[in-house]
């Protein structure tokens, strides 16, 4: 039997060392891989992504990267954060929509390195 499949939203989010091409974009690869792995899921169940990122983080768009490790095919959008005062610098974070068999509760949401400190809650 096959089992069900539901549309679930998957968040995250990673801070990286610096605002170079190289940084954004390892970081975003490093995050996307860690939803894709933590949630069992291959790349074809990802129905979009939205990447968004801190002000300050400039030099690169995170879509690029993502594009460049299996989400040719995937609708991907960047988008920039409120500035807001005193928020956690050169953070990258994503909203996937995906298809899956698990239920809301068994959704690995994925916070890295300093973006932990954004949801202590549910950060691995």
């Amino acid at each position: 039997m096959i089992p069900a499949m539901s549309v679930r939203a998957i968040r995250g989010a990673t801070q990286v060392e610096s605002n170079t091409p190289e940084a954004i974009a390892a970081g975003t690869k490093e995050l996307l891989a860690e939803i894709l792995r933590a949630n069992e899921l291959p790349v074809e169940d990802v129905i979009s992504v939205l990447l968004t990122a801190t002000p300050d983080l400039t030099a690169a768009f995170p879509a690029a990267a993502a594009r460049e490790v299996g989400f040719e095919s995937t609708p991907l959008l960047c988008a920039v954060e409120i500035d807001v005062p005193g928020a956690l610098p050169r953070v990258i974070r994503a909203m996937a929509t995906v298809e899956t068999p698990r239920s809301a509760s068994e959704i690995a949401h994925i916070y890295l390195g300093g973006a932990k400190a954004l949801r202590r809650d549910i950060a691995q």
